[in-house]
């Protein structure tokens, strides 16, 4: 496969179709250092090492910051690594395809937080579909044949949404990024016509998708416009999440509730910044996989983990903008219109930024997602 893969768009019909403002991964209100890892004595991973890798591997995107995984302690160094129907998103991700990516970008950050710790990991696949809770067991072995892995990575992660600048890649950097990955991640230029197209298809998407009852609700579900709601539940999207800030986050903190989510004009300003953010970008990645086995979705978070922790250093920023996947009359149309052998899971915006800032998250305490 070639290095830039210009994928080939069928047809000349644009159908107009869509959905809502993913409003999606990791960022959130508080910096990090807000939810400490902290030693609780209602859980029993009292070993440093075993906290400091399973705090890291909580790191990991998913879908409305939903963290859909949870964690069972057989005994040190031996966990069963769960999927939390708690957290799944119903309505836009009705087969947990979303949900069970999510999950396997936790498993490829509890890998690298195990190998820097001087740990090989042991995985066997439990899971035969999506919806099953037990996902994957792992056994931690310490061995002295191992790699590190820079572990500031993954508490450098941040998903960055705005001010992307217009140039495209640089040859050096897609070689980086997709380094033993070309047969699954495929770039698309913003000089390309297929980018024109995902441009108003993501456009479409959100449309549609903001304007389906069932999934603002289910979007108003996981917003915290306060600080308290914020700092209670250490998930969801905070107004940092959503980029806002100065007086119209004082604004949203202090007088919005997730019934305003409903009203036509936070969908509207939803809307303009959608428009907004895909006028700017270096293009598109599209990430593929072989099939839609429950490996091969886990394989497609890793795979999404590893491009995320690469970015920073070239500060190139990543924005997954799913909505083309969830709306059904828009995946049809992407399936037919884009030209590949395999099936997108995967979509992405990607841009270059002049600066990258301090990453900041809700994130759950071990104590709320370890079980025995």
């Amino acid at each position: 496969m070639k290095r830039r893969n210009f994928v080939a768009l069928e047809g000349t019909t644009i159908v107009a179709t869509s959905g809502i403002y993913y409003l999606s991964c990791n960022t959130g209100l508080f910096k990090r250092a807000d939810t400490r890892n902290e030693v609780h004595q209602n859980i029993p991973v009292e070993n440093a090492d075993e906290r400091e890798i399973l705090f890291l591997a909580s790191r990991a995107p998913s879908g409305h910051n939903t963290q859909p995984w949870f964690v069972i302690y057989v005994k040190p160094y031996h966990w069963i690594i769960g999927n939390d129907k708690s957290k799944w998103l119903p309505t836009v991700d009705p087969t947990q395809r979303e949900t069970v990516m999510s999950i396997g970008a936790f498993l490829q950050n509890l890998e690298y937080a195990a190998q820097n710790a001087g740990y090989v990991c042991q995985f066997t696949l439990l899971a035969t579909c999506n919806q099953d809770e037990k996902m994957m067991e792992v056994h931690l072995k310490k061995s002295s044949d191992f790699v590190t892995y820079d572990i500031q990575k993954i508490k450098q992660r941040r998903t960055l949404r705005s001010n992307y600048l217009n140039s495209t890649l640089k040859e050096e950097d897609l070689i980086f990024l997709t380094e033993n990955e070309t047969d699954f991640i495929h770039y698309i230029p913003n000089t390309s016509i297929v980018n024109q197209w995902l441009n108003e298809q993501t456009i479409v998407a959100n449309n549609l998708q903001i304007n389906r009852q069932d999934a603002q609700e289910e979007l108003s579900e996981w917003i915290r416009f306060s600080s308290k709601k914020a700092q209670s539940r250490a998930d969801g999207l905070s107004v940092a999440s959503m980029e806002i800030d100065g007086i119209t986050a004082w604004y949203l903190r202090n007088f919005y509730e997730k019934s305003d989510v409903m009203k036509a004009g936070f969908k509207e300003k939803s809307i303009n910044r959608v428009r907004e953010q895909v006028a700017h970008s270096a293009g598109w990645l599209l990430i593929t996989s072989k099939d839609d086995t429950v490996k091969s979705l886990l394989d497609t978070g890793k795979r999404l983990q590893r491009l995320l922790l690469k970015i920073k250093d070239r500060n190139i920023a990543i924005h997954p903008m799913t909505q083309i996947m969830e709306e059904p009359s828009t995946r049809q149309l992407l399936k037919t219109s884009i030209v590949l052998n395999d099936h997108i899971q995967l979509v992405l915006r990607i841009g270059y930024v002049a600066k990258y800032p301090q990453p900041v998250s809700l994130r759950r305490p071990l104590e709320w997602f370890v079980r025995t």
